[in-house]
Order: structure tokens, then C-alpha cells, then sequence
């Protein structure tokens, strides 16, 4: 009888020891493991990201001014070419039968002048004799202003068809390099309406511009002087550097964007930047040094469901207590939160303020309030009476809990170690 009691007793035990275990397993709730950053002191550069397109400084095309064949061409692409050097030669023989032809009338106005010289002269005696009418005279006399007019008139055509027949010589107009040949021999260049282009000629390809496209977001930033870094697809591993020189006012509208146009000047010494590659920019617009920095990551997180639900009750059982203060107000989500539809703090934070969580010393998590400062594609500057170099901040979670009942209680503290509910702004 008595063994039989000891073993319901070792059953009862074993039953109570189990249902223990269970129980605690379904109400505590497991660790949760966050991913943690580090604010330190650094260095901030903020930048405004464009692309634009290379080319020359002063660039030249060099066309025809008469039309014609391609005869000769004497220079061709990368070729280094002196100003007044010989490019190409068109086909000279319609412009130089038109010499001839221009000479030959010339010399028929010539002669049709001397006629008509000859008979004014022998009129005019005869005239002032009496023996000639003054109609008469007045004839030889008009005679001979329309035959110097004529005169005049081969002579321009004369020196028209001679200047023409120099532009089948085709010269460089500056020192520089041919960037581009665009007819090959025997090809035809008409020249009835806008003078065709034959060869494009960059004067200098040890400076270098680049023609850059900004948002009217963010024209305001950039000035002259400010520097720019960029890259290229040709030497992905290589940045380079340049100067701004030039803001345009000139706009243009793409996909109902306003752009403007920013001239960067550009060092090329080494000539590895070729005319027409694409550059993406950063104009560094603001620095800031030795400031607290944090990675933005940090600020984009935003906890779980269950960690900003135990953070508003915990506003909402610390309301009574802080009797409606400006701390709680802060509290509420700084700078007077407000309810929504659902009961809930509406923060409202103002732009420059941003919220930051970690660990209190209880091993809780907790969160608090930052101002915002300067930011690059890295980190942000933040400030705040509760942060110091080298605090440890959330800013990731690797597994969570499962249900907003199992999580511990989130307080707005300080920062590790530093205990107590943190300072709003």
C-alpha cells in the first residue's frame, strides 16, 4: 500500500514537472535576434547624382561652302591636323569653267564700256556746238553708266567664281585632332542649302567638358567651383574628378521633369576620357566633419508590428503620469503627435527628426528620438543628447517573435546603459 502511494506521488510530480515545462514554453517567448550597427564619428559628404556626356571644350565643323565631288582627302580619324592645313579637295572643273566663263563676260563689258566711252566723247563736243539735241546726248550719256555698271557687275562675278573655286580646297580652321570624317572620295556634297559637315575637329582633348542634366530639385545645390566626381563604363574602376564652371539657365522638360544644364570642366591629360562617353556624377553639394554618424540603415528600420505596439501602450500608460506634459507630448512622437481613427499615436515627426532603436540595459528594446543632419549614400549625421561614439543601434532583426503577447515590454529609454526613459526633442 504504501509503494503504491509513493509512485502516484512520483506520477503527480512527473505530471506537474511536464505541465511546467509546457506551459512555459507556450507563454515565454523565444530571444530576438537583431542585426546591430555602430554610431561613430566620421566624416559626411553629401552629393547630388546626374549623368552627362563628354566632349570637347571647342569642337569645329568643317564643311563645304560650294558643292562638288570628293577629289582628295588628306586627313583621317584621330589624325593630328595644324589651322590652315589642307583637309580635302573637291572635283575643280564646273567652278573653274566658271572662271572662264566669269573672265570672258568680263572682258565683253570691257569693251562694251569703251564703246560706249568713245561715243559719249564725240558726242559731247557736238552737244556744246549745238549740233547735237540734248536727247540725243542725254542717251550716250546713259549708256555709258549702264555699261560701267556692267563692268562692275562681271567684275563681281569674276572674283565670285574665283573665291569659289578656292573652296574646292578644304583647310582646317583651328590646331586640333579629327574627332570625325564623314565622306570617303568620290562621294557628292551639296552645299544648296546648309553647308554639309566633312569633318568634325576637337581643338583640345587635354581639357574636356562634361554637359550634365539636373532635376530643378536639386539645381539650387550646385555652384561654380564646387567639385564633382564621376566615372565612366570604360574604366569602371577608376573615378575621376572635375569642376563645376557653369550653371545655364536654359531648361528643357523630359517626361514632365525639369532639367537644367551643368558644364563641368574636366583635366584629360593622360587622354584616357574619349568625346562622347557617358558620365555618372556626384557634385559634392555640403560636408560635414567629425560628426556622429550611423549607418542608414539604422534609420530605416521600423520595428516589428509588436515591438511599435508594446512601445504605444507603454506611451499610453505613461500619459496619466507625465499629466499631459511636453515630454509626453515629445513621447507621442515628437512634436505634437496626434490620434488617428484607430486609437493609435499618429506620429508627425518634423523632417529632420528620425527614431532610432536598440537595447535598454534591461535587455529590452527601446527607441529613441535623433535629429538628422547631413547624408550620403553610407551614413547620416544624427544628434541627440542620449547618443555617444560608439553605441550599439538596431538596425535589423534576423528571426522575431510570433505573437505581440510574447514579446517583453518596450520602453522609450536611454541608450544602452544609460537606463531611464530618453530625452524627445
Amino acid at each position: 500500500m504504501r509503494s503504491r502511494t509513493v509512485v502516484a506521488i512520483v506520477a503527480l510530480l512527473v505530471l506537474a514537472t511536464a505541465g511546467w515545462a509546457v506551459a512555459r514554453t507556450r507563454f515565454e517567448a523565444p530571444a530576438t535576434a537583431f542585426r546591430y550597427v555602430t554610431v561613430s564619428r566620421g566624416d559626411v559628404h553629401a552629393t547630388v547624382a546626374a549623368t552627362g556626356t563628354l566632349s570637347a571644350v571647342t569642337t569645329v565643323q568643317v564643311g563645304t561652302q560650294v558643292s562638288g565631288q570628293i577629289a582628295a582627302l588628306y586627313a583621317d580619324y584621330n589624325q593630328r591636323v595644324k589651322k590652315g592645313q589642307l583637309l580635302a579637295r573637291l572635283d575643280s572643273t564646273l567652278l573653274g569653267n566658271a572662271v572662264l566663263s566669269a573672265d570672258a563676260d568680263l572682258k565683253k563689258a570691257v569693251i562694251a564700256q569703251e564703246e560706249a566711252q568713245y561715243a559719249y566723247d564725240h558726242s559731247k563736243p557736238q552737244y556744246e556746238q549745238h549740233v547735237m539735241t540734248e536727247n540725243d546726248f542725254k542717251a550716250t550719256q546713259f549708256a555709258l553708266d549702264l555699261a560701267k555698271a556692267a563692268t562692275q557687275s562681271a567684275h563681281a562675278a569674276l572674283d565670285r567664281a574665283r573665291l569659289n573655286l578656292s573652296y574646292c580646297n578644304i583647310y582646317s580652321p583651328i590646331d586640333g585632332v579629327v574627332i570625325s570624317r564623314s565622306v570617303d572620295v568620290g562621294q557628292t556634297v551639296a552645299a544648296s542649302l546648309s553647308a554639309p559637315q566633312l569633318f568634325l575637329i576637337a581643338e583640345d582633348l587635354t581639357r574636356m567638358q562634361i554637359l550634365a542634366s539636373v532635376d530643378e530639385g536639386d539645381i539650387g545645390l550646385i555652384h561654380n567651383g564646387e567639385a564633382v566626381r564621376f566615372t565612366v563604363q570604360a574604366y569602371p574602376d577608376a573615378t575621376f574628378s572635375g569642376t563645376v564652371s557653369q550653371v545655364r539657365y536654359d531648361s528643357r522638360t523630359d517626361n514632365n521633369v525639369v532639367e537644367y544644364t551643368v558644364v563641368v570642366d574636366v583635366p584629360n591629360g593622360d587622354r584616357r576620357l574619349f568625346p562622347g562617353m557617358t558620365a555618372t556624377m556626384n557634385f559634392s553639394v555640403a560636408n560635414a566633419t567629425n560628426v556622429l554618424t550611423v549607418p542608414n540603415a539604422a534609420l530605416r528600420f521600423r520595428g516589428t508590428d509588436e515591438m511599435r505596439a508594446a512601445l504605444a501602450a507603454h506611451h499610453d500608460s505613461a500619459a496619466p503620469a507625465q499629466g499631459g506634459s511636453p515630454e509626453a507630448q515629445r513621447g507621442r512622437g515628437g512634436r505634437g503627435g496626434q490620434e488617428g481613427g484607430d486609437g493609435q499615436p499618429r506620429r508627425t515627426r518634423a523632417a529632420d527628426i528620425a527614431q532610432l532603436w536598440y537595447l535598454a540595459p534591461n535587455g529590452t528594446p527601446a527607441a529613441m528620438l535623433v535629429h538628422t543632419g547631413l547624408a550620403d549614400e553610407r551614413a547620416t549625421e544624427v544628434s541627440g543628447p542620449d547618443l555617444h561614439d560608439g553605441m550599439q543601434v538596431i538596425a535589423g532583426i534576423v528571426s522575431s517573435t510570433t505573437a505581440a503577447a510574447q514579446a517583453p515590454g518596450l520602453m522609450m529609454g536611454g541608450p544602452q546603459g544609460g537606463g531611464g526613459r530618453g530625452r524627445g526633442f
